[in-house]
């Protein structure tokens, strides 16, 4: 993530540690001076990237001309003065200062195999179908009762005859898996809700749950399948865990900012 974000701000600021190497000038715009520097570093820039057009620096000056012109324009009309522009301005602060304190060490992640081995442990990938009866983001009361109830309707049916859960969820089912009986396929543990996983983690092949609550309603799920630890996508389960280590040095890092801040939470307006 954070090379990503380093990425899109050096594409937004590409030149600010180079721009005073030279004072050779190749253009300037309205008092606004380009230096050669400052071209051969975006002439460099433009060929890391595929484009249907051949890279060349008269196309690349023209670029920056360009830019300048809309930068002008943008401070003429006190678009920085805009709450929305500000917004983006400051969001993009906040990645680029998050990108210079912590790359250094999220370079040093490292993620072997034994790694992954042992998040799967604890995170195996499951092959599921569900039956969801669907509520709104922030329901009512009388929404949830009506979707709970019926859920315990068709967990009922489901308990003297487990073998009708695809035509149940064919039937019942409010989720665009209805028409292949629920089934999902195989799934990471972090593409489903969590407690969509924990109703699920440990328990064996055939197994179908009382209807379980996520953000999307109730769920009656019914485990098809268990992947083997050898038959999982390496790359993809080492990305995940890089994710978590990478996350938990996110977490430090805010941890010890809030140390040597003065914050007040209104907990009462949360609720």
């Amino acid at each position: 993530m954070l090379r990503l974000i380093t990425i899109v701000a050096f594409m937004i600021f590409p030149f600010v540690a180079d721009a005073a190497k030279s004072d050779a000038v190749v253009a300037t715009v309205n008092g606004s001076k380009i230096t050669k520097d400052e071209l051969d570093e975006a002439y460099r820039q433009r060929l890391l990237f595929v484009n249907d057009k051949p890279a060349r620096k008269e196309d690349v000056l023209n670029e920056l001309i360009n830019r300048r012109l809309g930068i002008s324009r943008a401070r003429k009309n006190k678009l920085d003065e805009d709450p929305t522009v500000r917004y983006k301005m400051e969001d993009i602060m906040y990645h680029a200062q998050i990108s210079k304190d912590l790359e250094p060490k999220l370079k040093k992640i490292s993620v072997t195999d034994d790694d992954v081995k042992k998040y799967y442990e604890d995170n195996p990938e499951y092959r599921t179908a569900h039956i969801l009866f669907r509520v709104r983001a922030q329901p009512d009361d009388v929404e949830v009762e009506e979707a709970l109830k019926k859920a315990i309707e068709v967990y009922n049916t489901l308990k003297k005859n487990p073998g009708k859960f695809a035509e149940l969820a064919n039937k019942f089912s409010q989720s665009s898996t209805a028409p292949s009986g629920g089934d999902m396929g195989f799934q990471p543990a972090i593409r489903l809700a969590p407690e969509y996983f924990e109703a699920i983690k440990g328990k064996a092949n055939e197994y179908i749950s009382p209807p379980v609550r996520t953000q999307f309603g109730y769920h009656i799920i019914k485990i098809l399948a268990k992947k083997d630890f050898k038959s999982v996508n390496m790359p993809l389960y080492k990305k995940i865990v890089y994710d978590k280590k990478r996350d938990s040095v996110l977490a430090k890092y805010f941890d010890d900012l809030r140390k040597g801040a003065n914050i007040s939470v209104e907990d009462k307006l949360i609720k």
